[in-house]
């Protein structure tokens, strides 16, 4: 432990540091799935999967072979980026739920794989992984993540993303190649993904395949939908609240889900748009309103 972790453990309770790099390593999925789903807007229900074969893959890697932290944490991330490849290729010809319902089937393929898996562990899942995950560790990938999805979505790749959404036939009239940036979408949000389930294993010690069953995947959709679809301030606010919120409740733990369900439900009735809408980085920085890009509806 080096003498900042020291410090940051001497002055933040335990219980919260934990819940601040749990938060840290949301964020940094989520932000991957805004690219995917909150810009382009190609609906992807099955985002556990890539988070369960970056975190398998780093694992594996540290615990079979002893391969350093750092390179891990780069193969659980690319292994995750090429299947997100293999399969948004043919499943973004997709639209809509059709889409949906592959994502899902992805998803719930590489979970049983998993619990099938002989050096996984199979259904017992892996135990002893080393926690080299740490706060500044996750405070300074979640600010490098948010600086360059920022940078992407500002440049005139993240416009023509934004296209895609709001009219894919309009974008391709224009010229743009919408399979490219839809398959581009989905392969950077599967490579953070796959980054935020590799810091997930390092730091939980043990992971096993119902840690990224259906339900955590609908956790990371609910929090780009809370947050407002297409906005990275959105999605941390989103990451933030839906992270806290399940240990505030607690207390009532047996309405938990209720409560939860609830906040949604009120949330879809007076913001549909999430809460920041799609309010962009750039815009708070500037403090100032941009236009919503709409490219090529005239």
């Amino acid at each position: 432990m080096t003498l900042l972790e020291q410090w940051i453990t001497e002055i933040i309770d335990p219980y919260y540091l934990r819940i601040l790099i749990l938060m840290g390593i949301n964020i940094i999925m989520v932000l991957g799935l805004n690219i995917t789903t909150g810009v382009t807007g190609q609906l992807s229900m099955g985002h556990a999967g890539f988070m369960s074969l970056g975190a398998y893959t780093s694992a594996i890697l540290t615990l079979e072979l002893g391969i350093p932290f750092w390179l891990t944490l780069l193969a659980g991330a690319a292994v995750a980026a090429v299947f997100g490849f293999i399969i948004g290729l043919p499943a973004l010809r997709l639209e809509g739920d059709y889409l949906a319902m592959v994502t899902i089937g992805f998803a719930e393929i590489v979970r049983v794989f998993f619990l099938n898996f002989e050096p996984g562990g199979k259904a017992v899942g892996l135990s002893g992984i080393p926690q080299q995950t740490t706060f500044s560790l996750v405070l300074l990938l979640t600010i490098v993540v948010i600086f360059f999805t920022q940078r992407l979505l500002s440049s005139r790749i993240g416009k023509a993303m934004y296209s895609i959404r709001e009219n894919e036939i309009a974008a391709e009239a224009c010229g743009i190649n919408t399979t490219h940036l839809k398959v581009l979408s989905f392969v950077l949000g599967a490579f953070l993904g796959g980054l935020g389930g590799a810091l997930y294993a390092h730091y939980m010690y043990y992971i096993n395949p119902q840690d990224f069953d259906f339900m955590r995947s609908i956790e990371m959709l609910n929090m780009v939908v809370l947050g407002g679809l297409g906005s990275i301030p959105g999605a941390i606010v989103g990451a933030a609240i839906l992270t806290v919120l399940p240990e505030m409740l607690r207390i009532v733990a047996e309405y938990r889900l209720l409560f939860y369900g609830a906040l949604l439900v009120i949330l879809m009735i007076f913001r549909p748009n999430g809460l920041l809408g799609d309010i962009r980085l750039y815009d708070l920085l500037k403090g100032k309103r941009k236009e919503e890009v709409k490219a090529c509806q005239s």
